[in-house]
């Protein structure tokens, strides 16, 4: 199969409505797109990410107003919905029997967002049905943050990129559920931070336990072991991680700080400035960068845990492996 990149949006359309696969762009990663009503288009993003099928999707909408007829949504879910949508933000919410339970992995909820790109806007709102569209790379790899990432990971698999440039946030939306006891409970960590739920939201905010990442998700992002580079990478004290690897071709990923033992060449600081937002918009491009360019191991660096540092490190921690 030829894979195509363009920005029209008629071919994308046409793709979608003839149930096939395609690469859209968002504020936080691109996302490999299907009719999230059929379950036969659905399956292909299972198919064609290797994905596996106990691991739920995202349904995308163009507004709020949309949502209902997918999801049930309470009061205190819809205020936080009209304050962060569109936007990096996923509510996760009863569904529907509109839904497919391929879409949520059987789950009697489904996640939910309205994703902030003009032009993915666009191309929502003349589709007649919602877009299931997870992060648009194989399964357990660094997420897609341009065009060019997906059809590196893609090519031959899908017909069409919808090239909409560089994505501006750079990590996925961050997941939330409120439940009937007017907590919300955060799922996953991502472009909105908690501190904004909170001032918003006006009841505990508090992030799900350990142990609800369990092996079998009940929401997108979830499993412990996602985002790695090919190249080994570890996070932790980088003074004291680059001692017990003396003989290593190491690269440092930071933050604003460089590290008197490597040379400068070797370390690739997220933002000189100290601004965690454009730490996580060059997140994932920098790891992908660092998997090519021919390093036997890769450390990083803990960001500041407020803010969008707190996104940051979770995708860091999910990355790293076991190196000897």
């Amino acid at each position: 199969m030829q894979t195509v990149i363009g920005n029209q949006l008629a071919t994308a359309i046409d793709h979608l409505q003839q149930q096939q696969l395609v690469a859209i762009p968002t504020e936080t990663v691109y996302g490999l797109a299907a009719n999230a009503l059929n379950e036969a288009a659905v399956i292909q993003i299972f198919e064609a990410k290797k994905r596996p099928r106990f691991n739920p999707l995202i349904v995308h909408v163009p507004t709020i107003q949309s949502i209902s007829t997918y999801a049930h949504l309470q009061p205190l879910a819809e205020k936080l919905a009209h304050a962060f949508m569109p936007g990096p933000f996923t509510l996760l919410l009863p569904k529907t029997n509109v839904v497919p339970s391929l879409v949520t992995a059987g789950s009697n909820k489904v996640a939910i967002r309205i994703p902030q790109h003009p032009l993915t806007l666009e191309l929502l709102q003349q589709l007649p049905f919602p877009l299931a569209a997870p992060s648009a790379n194989v399964f357990g790899y660094v997420s897609p943050t341009t065009a060019q990432h997906v059809y590196k990971g893609l090519q031959g698999i899908i017909p069409y990129i919808l090239d909409g440039g560089a994505c501006t946030v750079g990590v996925e939306s961050t997941i939330v559920e409120v439940t009937n006891q007017h907590t919300v409970i955060v799922h996953r960590v991502g472009g909105i931070a908690l501190e904004a739920i909170a001032a918003v939201a006006g009841v505990p905010v508090i992030l799900a336990s350990e142990q609800q990442e369990a092996t079998v998700p009940n929401t997108p992002g979830q499993l412990k072991s996602h985002y790695a580079t090919t190249t080994p990478l570890m996070v932790g004290n980088v003074a004291s991680l680059i001692a017990l690897y003396p003989n290593q071709n190491i690269a440092v990923l930071g933050f604003n700080t460089l590290y008197p033992q490597l040379p400068e060449q070797n370390q690739y600081l997220l933002s000189p400035e100290g601004h965690l937002n454009q730490a996580a918009q060059r997140l994932f491009d920098t790891m992908r960068l660092l998997d090519t360019a021919g390093y036997d191991l890769i450390i990083a660096e803990n960001f500041p845990n407020e803010g969008l540092g707190r996104a940051i490190n979770d995708r860091l921690h999910r990355a790293q492996v076991q190196y000897k």
